[in-house]
């Protein structure tokens, strides 16, 4: 219902391609005064890279755009047709063509819900130089991530995917985690993990925090009580977290 509701009452792009790829569409709630410059929450929907799309991610867009904020629901090829080499410069891509496409936005924050967490961390790896432009990257909430992809090698959630140790370890966040470049500094990652997650989900996030605090990132672990691997996401966007996350400096900014 938050999906169809912010598909009502915003100004709203559905389905924009950011490529040629089927799964390569993009979902974009603007602000209802799109004409200056604003900030834009980037959702990177999860499912264990094989089951939902951007088409349930709006659900967090109508309290920030309310605020000004656009949202952007991001869709890419899920497994098996997506392969995760794939996913991951899909993710990337979108990221840039938003950025050549959208002169009014003024600074991103990505968000990331399991495997979207995933992807979202693989976004603060990349190396920007061979797409032409450097998206400013402000924030970054990772909820209940995946950030070493070995673990799964092994398990019914690499059915579908088909990973090698090779692919596996080569998109692993933690494996490629890049030194904070001066923007970088600039960049608040929060990562989030559910009281009732796994001991493998909790134990990833620490580790993952502890690296990138490590290659001078600035991070912030928060471990919601009361909650599990699904319904954190839920809580996290009702409570306003993320808006409280990118609203920081929204009011001094807007």
């Amino acid at each position: 219902a938050g999906t169809r509701r912010a598909r009502a009452s915003a100004q709203t792009s559905l389905h924009v391609p950011y490529g040629d790829g089927d799964g390569e569409k993009l979902d974009i709630y603007f602000p209802a005064d799109p004409s200056g410059t604003f900030p834009v929450l980037v959702y990177i929907h999860g499912g264990y890279w094989q089951c939902l799309s951007k088409d349930e991610s709006g659900f967090a867009a109508p309290p920030l755009v309310s605020q000004g904020v656009a949202v952007v629901a991001v869709g890419y090829d899920t497994a098996p047709k997506g392969h995760m080499d794939a996913m991951v410069l899909q993710v990337r891509r979108s990221l840039a063509f938003l950025v050549e496409r959208y002169s009014g936005i003024r600074g991103i924050y990505l968000c990331g819900h399991s495997a979207g967490a995933h992807l979202a961390a693989m976004v603060l790896s990349t190396d920007w130089t061979e797409y032409g432009v450097v998206p400013d990257i402000k924030g970054a909430v990772l909820v209940s991530g995946v950030y070493d992809l070995e673990p799964i090698l092994h398990t019914y959630v690499n059915d579908a995917l088909n990973m090698s140790r090779e692919v596996a370890q080569r998109n692993s966040p933690m494996l490629c985690i890049a030194p904070a470049v001066p923007a970088a500094v600039a960049c608040e990652v929060l990562v989030a993990v559910a009281q009732h997650d796994s001991p493998e989900f909790r134990r990833q996030s620490q580790e993952y925090s502890q690296a990138l605090r490590a290659a001078g990132w600035s991070v912030s672990l928060m471990d919601l009580a009361g909650v599990d691997h699904f319904d954190i996401i839920e809580k996290l966007s009702e409570e306003s977290y993320v808006l409280t996350q990118v609203g920081e400096e929204l009011p001094s900014s807007l």
